[in-house]
Parts: structure tokens; sequence; C-alpha cells
């Protein structure tokens, strides 16, 4: 596996190897040695093992997030695309993190087979880019309604330069949740004292 670190300290990309043949292809998508080698805890600060693993099915054009997990304990997340193609993004939360308000975007898709590494105080969301985007989620911590949060994908402090297109070309219709579309901006969720 190669991996990076992207300019939002502590998220990694991960990109397994992939062995291909006439039969199809074959490739490790998660090693619990490689993430502890590149944070040098198990799979979250808080637990030794996943707490849940959880997968969505998206239409082009969907967008899920900015999500976050209030910390402690926070939500870790190991992601990764099956089929079709993601923009998946990171926007670090934690206030007294010098990257503070950044954002950082992996492509996840099933050619290249990329994962993303997302530790607690960091906020994630994707916009898919093809129909039928089968993304999975290994997580350090169950579902707690009342500690998810959602911040605006289109907070202008952030800045996410969201895809206009499709993997084919094609323009993207963006489609939100009514938690998504009605979502607090970045300084709300500070002045709410919620970020990490």
């Amino acid at each position: 596996m190669k991996t990076r670190e992207l300019t939002v300290a502590g998220a990694f990309e991960i990109v397994p190897t992939v062995h291909s043949d006439d039969r199809g292809s074959f490739h490790e998508w998660f090693r619990a040695d490689v993430l502890r080698g590149l944070t040098g805890t198990d799979f979250s600060l808080h637990s030794d093992s996943i707490a849940q693993a959880n997968a969505s099915l998206s239409r082009a054009g969907t967008m899920r997030g900015i999500h976050f997990a209030e910390v402690p304990p926070g939500q870790a997340k190991y992601v990764t695309c099956f089929t079709g193609a993601v923009l998946d993004v990171v926007v670090d939360l934690r206030v007294d993190s010098p990257t503070f308000g950044q954002w950082d975007s992996v492509l996840l898709d099933d050619v290249d087979h990329r994962c993303i590494w997302v530790p607690e105080g960091l906020g994630h969301a994707f916009v898919s880019l093809d129909d039928d985007s089968l993304v999975s989620y290994l997580v350090s911590t169950g579902y707690d309604a009342g500690r998810e949060h959602t911040i605006t994908p289109f907070d202008t402090t952030i800045g996410v330069d969201w895809p206009t297109e499709d993997r084919h070309g094609r323009p993207l219709t963006y489609h939100l949740s009514d938690r998504d579309r009605s979502a607090q901006t970045l300084a709300e969720a500070r002045a709410a004292g919620i970020l990490a």
C-alpha cells in the first residue's frame, strides 16, 4: 500500500496494490498494521476495534456532509468506494489546529480503489460522480444522533471546490438531504461550542 498524509494533519490517503488478471482483480482495502503505522494507534484513539460498518449508495450529484461527531469520543472513519466514484472531502474542525477550517480531498473510485482515513475531530463529506456509487465506511464509534452534526458543504469560509461535472463530463445537479441543505456554518458550529 502507498500512503500520503493530506494537507489536513492526521488524514491520510491509502492506495492499495490491485492485482488484476483475466478473472478480475483483488486488493486489500484495509490493513490494521498500515493504519497503526500511520497513526500510531489502532483503529481509533478510543477503541481497538471497529464499532460499526456503513454503506451508502448514491446517484450522481448526491452530496453527503459535511458531517462530524462531537469529541470526545468523536468518530474516526476509514472510507472507500467499491463501485462508481466520489470526491471525498475532509475538513479540519479542530479549533486549536493550525489547519482549522481547511479542507482536502481524495478521489475514491472503482479504478484505483483509494481509501481515506478521517480521524476524530475532522468533518467528512463527499459528492457522487457517478450513478450507483457504493461507498463503505468503517467507523470507530456507533451512530449517536445527539452527538452528530453537519456543516453546510457550501460554507464560503471553508470554500470547498466542489466539481460541477461527473466523471463522464456531464453537468452535476447536487442532491442533498434536508438536514444537509439547512446545515449551520462553520462559524455557527464554533459559536455553539460543538467543535473539537
